[in-house]
C-alpha cells in the first residue's frame, strides 16, 4: 500500500539492542529505626531493594553504600535483605562505598559479592559503643527532688542522676559483647576466605582507609560506580537510580512546633556525632 514504511528485516531487528541497564541503590544516611528523612532501615530500604532485584534484564544490583552506622537490629535486617535478594534472583551484587562504610555501614557492606572503594573511603569500625551522660548532683543544685520507682532489681541501669555502679557497666559491657560476636560472625560469613588477617587487628573497632582495607580484606577493590560497571558490562550501560516513590498529592507540611524542633535539632547533633568520629 502506497505511503506504508517498510518493515524491518528480522536480521536488522535482532542487530538493534537495547543498552544494558543496572539498577543503583543509594543508602546513605544513619541507620536507625525511625522513619525520617536521612534514615535507613529496613521498612524504608526494602521497597527499593525489590525494585532493583525486580529488573529482570539487569545483569547485576549496584549498591552505593555511605553510612557511620546505626542500629545493629536495622543493619543486620538491611544486609540480611540484600543477600536473600540476591540469592532468590541469582544477581550479583557490587557495594560500592563512598566516604564510609563503617560499623553499620560495613555491617550492610559485607552483604555484597564484592566491596568496591575509593582509596581514602573509611572502612571497618566493626565493634559496639554505648554512649551517655552522667548528671550525679545536678538536680540538688537545682534544688529538684528526682522520685523513681521500679519493679524489677535491674530495670534502672545506668541513671545518668546517680553515680555510676559496677553491676551496671557489667552488664552493659555483657551486652555490648553479645553484639559485638554478632557483628564478628557475620563478617566471618560473608568474608570468608577472603580476610587477611587476625581477629585482634580487625575486631577491635578500629576503622581504616580503603587502600588499608584492600590490604585486611575487609574489602575487595579499589575502583568507583561508572568506570567499574562501564568495565565489566560495556561503555553502553545505562545506570538507573532506584529512588522512594514520592507521593502525586504529597503536599509540604507547614507550621511547626517546639516538640518537633527540639526533635529535629537532637537528630541533628546525633548525626553529626557519627559522622564526626569519622572525621567527616
Amino acid at each position: 500500500m502506497a505511503g506504508t514504511p517498510a518493515r524491518k528485516p528480522n536480521w536488522f531487528v535482532r542487530l538493534v539492542r537495547r543498552p544494558t541497564t543496572i539498577p543503583v541503590v543509594r543508602l546513605h544516611g544513619v541507620i536507625a529505626a525511625e522513619l525520617r528523612p536521612g534514615r535507613l532501615n529496613i521498612e524504608s530500604v526494602e521497597p527499593l531493594l525489590k525494585r532493583a532485584f525486580d529488573m529482570r534484564s539487569a545483569p547485576a544490583v549496584a549498591v552505593v553504600v555511605n553510612s557511620p552506622g546505626g542500629s545493629p537490629v536495622q543493619s543486620r535486617l538491611i544486609s540480611n535483605r540484600i543477600r536473600q535478594l540476591a540469592d532468590e534472583t541469582g544477581k550479583p551484587v557490587l557495594v560500592f562505598v563512598e566516604d564510609a562504610a563503617a560499623s553499620g555501614g560495613y555491617f550492610i557492606a559485607v552483604a555484597g559479592d564484592e566491596i568496591i572503594v575509593d582509596p581514602s573511603s573509611i572502612v571497618g569500625s566493626i565493634g559496639v559503643i554505648m554512649a551517655t551522660f552522667g548528671f550525679v548532683g545536678a538536680l540538688e543544685k537545682l534544688g529538684v527532688e528526682r522520685r523513681v520507682h521500679t519493679a524489677g532489681r535491674n530495670k534502672s541501669t545506668l541513671d545518668p542522676f546517680l553515680p555510676e555502679k559496677a553491676e551496671d557497666v557489667e552488664r552493659i559491657k555483657r551486652f555490648e559483647l553479645d553484639i559485638h560476636q554478632v557483628f564478628i560472625d557475620h563478617v566471618k560469613h560473608h568474608r570468608t576466605g577472603r580476610l587477611k588477617a587476625e581477629d585482634d587487628v580487625l575486631f577491635t573497632g578500629e576503622w581504616w582507609p580503603g587502600l588499608r582495607g584492600v590490604e585486611l580484606g575487609l574489602v575487595d577493590s579499589i575502583g568507583e560506580l561508572h568506570s567499574t560497571l562501564r568495565e565489566r558490562y560495556g561503555r553502553d550501560i545505562v545506570l538507573k537510580p532506584i529512588a522512594a516513590k514520592r507521593p502525586f498529592f504529597a503536599l509540604p507540611r507547614l507550621g511547626f512546633s517546639a516538640r518537633g524542633m527540639v526533635d529535629e535539632v537532637s537528630t541533628t547533633i546525633d548525626d553529626r556525632a557519627l559522622w564526626a568520629r569519622l572525621g567527616l
